[in-house]
């Protein structure tokens, strides 16, 4: 008598195959839409939106109103750079703690390349327009108490331009703003506008905050956008802050040099 006619193995492994081969296209589509950078709508960015954004724009205000308020009672400019950049640490603070944008934190060694050539060609900026006006321009010179510099002065006029302000205020207008509201304007306006608005709207605010400390030569101004306008192009072109932190960090420090130079010889 003919054995019977076994039909379940081949079509089990016909079921398996056609799984792996049904399973494949979904392993070949999560790995291609990966998001390993920010600027592509990460999950890590979702908590940098409309929240956020909010919580940057009422604390800065706030820092700057604090900061007017010490200025208009007599305080010194360093006090009230500090109240402003108390109220800039608060999103920073809570930006970080909610998540890391993918990338954002990440470091390449062009990196420092950025940071240096383009802090020093931005000093140089600010020095042909200083010199634009037509009167010849002094170095600058450190404040000093019968020919010696003022006590603490190795904070006021080093550590806090060249290691805290470009901390704090890069990763807030270049970090924390110029994120979240590329992320809220993405989808709706595209990748261009949105960039192009990001890097608009934190180059302003950065501009604005520096000049709630003092009104500023015409020079200093356009120094100061232009600074905030390259460190924000940084970080929307690479999706990386370093870069821009050392482009921060150069400028000023090469600033303290002159000012150093100009105290010692002038």
């Amino acid at each position: 008598m003919p054995e019977p006619i076994d039909n379940t193995a081949p079509h089990s492994s016909g079921s398996a195959v056609a799984t792996a081969d049904a399973a494949a296209p979904v392993q070949r589509r999560s790995r291609r839409t990966a998001r390993t950078d920010w600027r592509l709508g990460s999950r890590t960015v979702q908590s940098w939106r409309e929240g956020l954004l909010a919580i940057a724009l009422l604390s800065l205000g706030g820092g700057i109103l604090a900061g007017t308020a010490a200025l208009t009672a007599g305080a010194s400019p360093l006090i009230a750079t500090l109240l402003i950049w108390l109220g800039m640490l608060v999103p920073i603070a809570v930006g970080f703690a909610r998540s890391r944008p993918v990338g954002l934190l990440r470091f390449r060694a062009i990196d420092l390349l950025w940071g240096f050539g383009l802090g020093v060609v931005l000093r140089v900026v600010q020095g042909w327009a200083a010199g634009a006006e037509g009167a010849p321009v002094p170095f600058p010179t450190l404040v000093t108490v019968d020919g010696a510099l003022a006590d603490g002065w190795w904070f006021g006029d080093v550590l806090a331009p060249v290691v805290i302000a470009p901390l704090v205020e890069t990763s807030l207008f270049s970090g924390v703003i110029l994120v979240a509201l590329y992320t809220v304007l993405r989808r709706p306006l595209g990748a261009f506008t949105a960039g192009l608005a990001a890097t608009l709207a934190s180059t302003s605010l950065f501009v604005f905050a520096h000049l709630a400390v003092g009104a500023g030569a015409v020079a200093d101004i356009v120094a100061m956008a232009a600074l905030g306008l390259v460190c924000a192009l940084l970080v929307i072109f690479t999706g990386r802050i370093w870069g821009a932190v050392l482009v921060h960090a150069v400028f000023n420090g090469a600033g303290v040099t002159l000012a150093l130079v100009g105290t010692v010889f002038g």
